[in-house]
């Protein structure tokens, strides 16, 4: 697996040369996912620069975690956009704490139009949304704030005025029936 054009394409090889740290595959893999990943950071952050920088250090986490992604857990997308996500709302937050003035502000362009982050991200151009708008109603809104909009486990439970736990069970129960319908 050397020459980046030899690979063959399939998940399952990239997956495969990801975990045995194969650059040139990681070649690939950023050639083939990072414009998509790079949309789903900038629209949580909301800067070019700072997405670029997030992109950067979430490709250095699948690089050092590949062993860590399970294939029967979900796709090798959702695993890498999950790692984006949570790298961009991290970076947010740390960037919070020095600039709590800015981040008021991005947090009411986001009260204003909650729907904006998932309305740009358009999850349907590779069959997300598609999926979760088969679940419950209870569960998709669930997903669409955890995974959508970027809402923590708390900020959800307070949000919806329900028990933290009834959150985590509902979200649990909302992704086993997104695997039984994939």
């Amino acid at each position: 697996m050397n020459n980046a054009s030899n690979i063959q394409a399939t998940e399952e090889a990239l997956i495969i040369g990801l975990q045995a740290q194969d650059s040139s595959v990681l070649k690939l893999i950023y050639e083939k996912y990072a414009s998509a990943l790079y949309g789903v950071i900038t629209r949580l952050v909301n800067d070019d620069h700072l997405a670029e920088d997030v992109l950067q250090e979430a490709f250095l986490k699948i690089w050092n975690n590949a062993a860590s992604y399970e294939a029967e857990k979900g796709r090798l997308f959702t695993w890498m956009m999950n790692i984006c996500r949570n790298a961009a709302i991290d970076k947010l937050r740390s960037k919070g704490v020095k600039n709590s003035k800015q981040t008021a502000s991005d947090e009411s362009v986001l009260l204003e139009n909650p729907t904006k982050i998932y309305d740009d991200i358009k999850p349907d151009t590779i069959g997300l949304k598609e999926l979760v708008d088969k679940l419950k109603p209870e569960w998709k809104q669930l997903v669409d704030l955890i995974y959508f909009k970027g809402y923590t486990h708390q900020e959800v439970a307070e949000e919806l005025n329900m028990p933290l736990g009834t959150v985590k069970t509902r979200l649990r129960s909302a992704i086993t029936e997104l695997r039984n319908i994939i």
